[in-house]
This record gives structure tokens, C-alpha cells and sequence, in this order.
């Protein structure tokens, strides 16, 4: 057993067995995205931890870094219905959920039907998801939370699991609609994608130039990655885990215990942000092959859950510092 996991004598029996079936077929899952995506394992890992972990991602990277293709990989490996959708400010929220039409039968009977949109999918792509207008970005708000949408007073629930994976770009913002902070909330990480060292795009261009590209296979299962879920919210997690996570998440607020800080934050993570991190953790140590998370992890994830939930006051920005920056400091005192 790898270093942080916990006896097997000291776990459920059900919590060991359900571990012993999904570690296996996580790490080939995990193995075919690698053999796909080159250059971003990082963000594959956290792509493959914000779906473990039941959340919704945010990547956040310029052009030409394999986001949209990072999540058609994600739902062919993981045996997902993905679906893409282009944000447009001309994108209207029926576009994404759906609308009612009016259908006549062969007696001339009229009754309206309703005609499901692209968010009725396991995996969707909010691909340029700042170019909609707020009131488009607004028609994801109840699906991500609440998992079911609203038309014409009907709910309409949608499918198990429900992803979303949005993208961003980070540099031209001209034309765009910067998403709420309520809406950012809903994301379990912001996952920045850079660009791949010298070894790696190498292998790109000799990969992805010839005849023939490597294809993604499928390798789970819908029920498999069900059950991957629901083993993630089993995991045990030790005392000093929680302690860290509570540690980290209070400290950056601008009432935290952290004075060195303190009056540099606008505002800060609040209880969701927590619960993110608890998750996210256990679905880290999944992925490595470990049954319980370790301080280590809330330390490499403290990053992409909270640098979306955090904003600096106009003083701390005119002094140069950063979000990332004051996230390292506080993760360095864990």
C-alpha cells in the first residue's frame, strides 16, 4: 500500500473492496487519457479529480492546448455522453436547456412537447463559456447545483452523472462577460492549462502529424464511474486532514486568523470551498492509488479550489501580489 493510506484491518470491509475494483480500472482510465493528451498531465489529473469528485471544472488556457480535446478524451475513456456547446453572445439559454414546441397530431390536436438542449448530456463542454451574455451563463447556475433544470414551470432532471467543463481564455477579454462570483462557486476547480515543456511537444508534432492519431478507447463504464463516486465520498479522512482543510480554507478569509493577509483579501472562500477540498482530496488519493488523503494532498490542491473563490483588495494588487502567491504562502504553513 502507498505511503498515506491506511491499513486495510483499519477500514470497512465494503470501503476496501469497493477500493480494490475501482483502483484498478481509475488507473487505466487515467493511463488512456495520458496516451492521448500529452504534455498536460497535471491537468488531466485534476480534470479526472473534479469528475471523480462529482464537480464541475473551469480550464482556464489560451487556444491550442487540447482543452476541447482533453474532454472529448474525458467522456469516450470514461464512457460519457459528451457534448459540446460554442458560447456566443448571441447564445440563448433555450439553446442550452431546451424549449417547448407546439406539435399537431393526424387530428389535428395540438399539444406542446418539449425538445431536450445539449446540457442533457453526462459531460458538457462550456467551450468560451465568458463570451455568452449573463443571462445565458445564468441557465447553468440551477443544472450544476440542483442537477435538474426548469422550463415552462416542468422540471426536467438531468442525466447521472452531470458534468460541466468549461473553458476560458485568459488573455483576450474584449467582448466577454466575466462570470459572477456565485457562478464560480459552482465550480469545483479552475484548472489552468499551459503550455507543454520541449519533450512533449515534440511528441505531439510526431504523434498528431502522420497518417494515422492516436484515439482515446473506452475504458469505464458509466455504472464503474458511478460507483468510482460514491467510493470517493466513503474514503476515510484523518483528523489532521480536516484540521488542514479548516486551517487553509478559514485563514483565507478577510476575517481569518492569518493577520499577514488578512487585509489584503476583498473576500474570500466560504463553507463550499471546504467541502470542495474534502472531496477533492479523496478523489486525489484515488487516483494515486491510495484509500485516504494526506495533508500532502490538500497542499497540492489548495491552488485550483481555492484561487476562483478569492479576490484581492485594489492595495494588495498596486503591491504586486497575487492570488497563487498568497494561496502558496498560507498552504506553505499547513
Amino acid at each position: 500500500m502507498t505511503q498515506g493510506a491506511q491499513p486495510a484491518t483499519s477500514l470497512d470491509e465494503g470501503i476496501v473492496a469497493a477500493a480494490e475494483a475501482s483502483l484498478g480500472s481509475v488507473s487505466r482510465a487515467r493511463e488512456a487519457i495520458h496516451g492521448v493528451i500529452f504534455g498536460q498531465e497535471n491537468v488531466v489529473d485534476l480534470a479526472l479529480v473534479t469528475i471523480l469528485a462529482g464537480g464541475h471544472g473551469l480550464l482556464v488556457g489560451l487556444p491550442g492546448l487540447a482543452k476541447t480535446k482533453l474532454v472529448e478524451t474525458l467522456g469516450t475513456v470514461l464512457g460519457l455522453d459528451a457534448r459540446r456547446v460554442q458560447f456566443t453572445p448571441d447564445l440563448m439559454p433555450s439553446d442550452i436547456l431546451g424549449t417547448e414546441i407546439l406539435d399537431e397530431d393526424a387530428d389535428r390536436r395540438r399539444s406542446f412537447r418539449f425538445v431536450r438542449g445539449p446540457v442533457f448530456s453526462q459531460l458538457l463542454m462550456a467551450d468560451e463559456i465568458n463570451r455568452a451574455s449573463p443571462r445565458t451563463q445564468s441557465a447553468l447556475l440551477q443544472a450544476m447545483q440542483e442537477h435538474f433544470v426548469s422550463v415552462a414551470g416542468e422540471r426536467h432532471d438531468l442525466p447521472r452523472p452531470f458534468h460541466v467543463l468549461a473553458t476560458q481564455n485568459p488573455i483576450e477579454q474584449e467582448g466577454t462577460y466575466p462570470l459572477p462570483e456565485a457562478q464560480l462557486d459552482r465550480f469545483l476547480l479552475e484548472i489552468d492549462v499551459g503550455y507543454p515543456d520541449r519533450d512533449a511537444e515534440r511528441r505531439i508534432l510526431i504523434e498528431t502529424t502522420g497518417a494515422e492519431e492516436s484515439r482515446a478507447k473506452p475504458v469505464m463504464t458509466t455504472d464503474e464511474l458511478l460507483a468510482a463516486q460514491r467510493l470517493v465520498r466513503r474514503l476515510p479522512v484523518g483528523e489532521s486532514v480536516v484540521e488542514a482543510i479548516l486551517d487553509l480554507v478559514r485563514s483565507a478569509r478577510p476575517e481569518g486568523g492569518d493577520a499577514a493577509i488578512r487585509d489584503k483579501l476583498q473576500w474570500g472562500p466560504g463553507p463550499r470551498a471546504s467541502q470542495a477540498l474534502t472531496l477533492a482530496v479523496r478523489a486525489r488519493a484515488l487516483i494515486e492509488g491510495r484509500v485516504a488523503p494526506s495533508v500532502a494532498d490538500v497542499k497540492a490542491l489548495a491552488e485550483p479550489v481555492l484561487k476562483h473563490r478569492m479576490a484581492l483588495t485594489f492595495g494588495a494588487r498596486a503591491d504586486g501580489e497575487t492570488v497563487p502567491g498568497l494561496i502558496a504562502t498560507l498552504a506553505g504553513k499547513l
